[in-house]
């Protein structure tokens, strides 16, 4: 997300005095540096930044520019030490400290990006983009709420600044406020039309809140803007599958591998729509490819569970399950899934206890409460399985009308 301020001179000094001018000056080589800067020529700019600096040894601008050149080649710890030069002549320096921050944020670092941020609006209060920058490195964080207010703050400083509005409708989104992420991500594209990740956030807002063919026309939008963008394949492979149209989900899966074949997360997602087509075995191919590249992915566990489940192989679910529930002691979706297998070996007492955990992880988990019903009812406690039967119908949930007439038929009574 880190958007790093470049000030850059004006195309109009670009290679002055190229032929004519004075080789020992240090400014000739700084702005030559910064044109080919501007066309992306990193290498050639690195050069011409040296040379400034072999030129005047104490030119903190020389050593911030080379250093973000460092940074656009993904070279960060040499960018971080140009910046701590920097900082070191200047250390006022504010767009340095945002820079660096930048690095550190790219490097994952987040509190060392934060600290530099902090340092740099300390300088500079105006400058907007450090505090999109300390908010994005917040979001990392997953403090939605600093970055927020980061985002309201730059919003304030700068009220046409796109990003702003993106990052606040991410959090927006995180929060489950879907209403007010769309509203920002909207702001976002009407300021930038051109803006693929808004359209691919604001996708997101609309898949989750069950408006699946406006999520499906933003995933539209944001591929054709960014068309070797897998994520964008995955998620409206996501998408599709929601809306039960498998071999659409399936097709946009296999993009995303051939665009990124090392994603986890596109095998475990191609995994689902087999998986519901009852293709178990083509599903358990895609999640042990899944748990090959990402061996602590706990949903590919407990989904490859699933699929043994689905085989008859209980004790592997169960093992798959177990896996799940290691790597994530809070899954409740785990012990769900871990008590549908127990329920299918006739272990209802264990069966009962998993569902039993997972409606304390999760109170509103709504199939628990329909699937400990059932096993309540094939343990033969009738009175049990209806007061599970109301909850899940209080949740919003609409019970199998064959397993209610089962129930009615044991229990003597209506439902």
């Amino acid at each position: 997300m880190c958007r790093t301020t470049t000030v850059l001179l004006i195309a109009a000094i670009s290679f002055y005095g190229i032929g004519c001018s004075n080789e020992s000056d240090p400014s000739v080589h700084l702005n030559r540096g910064i044109a080919y800067h501007e066309q992306k020529r990193y290498d050639k700019a690195i050069a011409e930044y040296d040379r400034a600096i072999q030129l005047r040894p104490d030119h903190a601008e020389a050593f911030s520019r080379r250093g973000l050149a460092y940074r656009h080649k993904g070279e960060y710890d040499l960018a971080i030490a140009d910046f701590d030069q920097a900082i070191q002549l200047q250390p006022d320096f504010a767009i340095a400290y945002h820079n660096r921050g930048c690095a550190y944020y790219h490097k994952g670092q987040y509190d060392q990006a934060i600290a530099d941020y902090d340092n740099a609006i300390h300088h500079q209060p105006d400058l907007a983009v450090a505090y999109i920058g300390r908010g994005e490195a917040y979001y990392h964080k997953g403090q939605y709420d600093q970055t927020i207010a980061d985002c309201d703050h730059a919003i304030q400083l700068q009220p046409n600044l796109a990003v702003a509005y993106n990052d606040r409708g991410l959090c927006y989104w995180n929060k489950g406020w879907y209403d007010r992420a769309i509203q920002d991500h909207d702001r976002a594209i009407q300021m930038q039309p051109d803006y693929g990740d808004a359209y691919y956030n604001r996708g997101l807002a609309y898949r989750d809140k069950g408006e699946y063919d406006l999520a499906i026309a933003d995933y539209d939008q944001s591929i054709q803007l960014q068309p070797s963008r897998a994520d964008a394949y995955c998620n409206r492979g996501e998408t599709y599958c929601r809306k039960g149209e498998y071999d659409r989900a399936i097709a946009d899966y296999d993009r995303a591998i051939q665009l990124k074949p090392d994603c986890a997360e596109a095998y475990y997602g191609r995994g689902v729509p087999f998986y519901c087509k009852g293709e178990y075995d083509r599903a358990i191919v895609d999640y042990d490819r899944a748990i090959q590249l990402k061996p602590d992915y706990a949903e590919v566990y407990t989904s490859r569970g699933q699929a043994f489940r689905g085989k008859g192989e209980y004790d592997r679910a169960i093992g798959d399950h177990d896996k799940a529930i290691q790597l994530r002691p809070d899954y409740a979706v785990a012990y769900n899934n871990r008590g549908l297998a127990y329920h299918k070996k006739g272990h209802y007492d264990r069966a009962i206890a998993d569902f039993d955990h997972a409606i304390l992880l999760q109170p509103d988990l709504c199939m628990a409460y329909i699937n400990r019903a059932i096993a309540y009812l094939d343990a033969g406690d009738h009175s049990k399985a209806w007061a599970d039967v109301k909850k899940f119908r209080s949740l919003g949930g609409n019970p199998d009308p064959d397993f209610i007439a089962k129930l009615v038929k044991a229990s003597g009574r209506s439902g």
